[in-house]
């Protein structure tokens, strides 16, 4: 490994010990309604996130909520001696990608077949402490 390309690594690792993370694979939810709920949190604190998400009529957003919890309970594994009430934890990122597609066929008229794409998506959830850079985001999010 080249020596840029080492720099790089090893400032990737840095920033992936204080960030903390969690996925959903193959969620049942076409990526157009998960990235509606996606967009509800993006860049909230992790308290407000939870009751936006928890009040959210959308189907969606009951996964996004049990998706948001596993990621704080991966911050708290890593950080067992803190309490997260001491801490400022943030929804710094959020990704929904489209996953695999089953297509199906509906009956049509006069012999014919429709198909049907029943999409699902993949889910990236990033959480991290707050810290002076991004905590004038944060307070401007809320603001708004």
């Amino acid at each position: 490994m080249g020596a840029r390309k080492k720099k790089a690594a090893d400032t990737r690792k840095e920033l992936m010990k204080s960030t903390y993370v969690a996925k959903l694979n193959n969620c049942p939810t076409s990526p157009r309604k998960m990235r509606l709920v996606a967009d509800l949190i993006r860049g909230k604190k992790v308290d407000q996130a939870l009751g936006i998400l928890k009040f959210s009529k959308k189907e969606a957003a009951g996964n996004m909520h049990k998706l948001l919890l596993s990621a704080i309970n991966n911050w708290q594994a890593k950080n067992e001696g803190v309490r997260i009430e001491d801490e400022t934890l943030v929804v710094t990122q959020v990704f929904v990608d489209s996953a695999r597609q089953l297509k199906r066929l509906r009956p049509a008229p006069q012999g014919r077949g429709n198909r049907i794409r029943k999409r699902s998506n993949h889910v990236t959830l990033f959480v991290d402490t707050i810290n002076k850079k991004n905590s004038e985001q944060v307070i401007e999010n809320t603001e708004a």
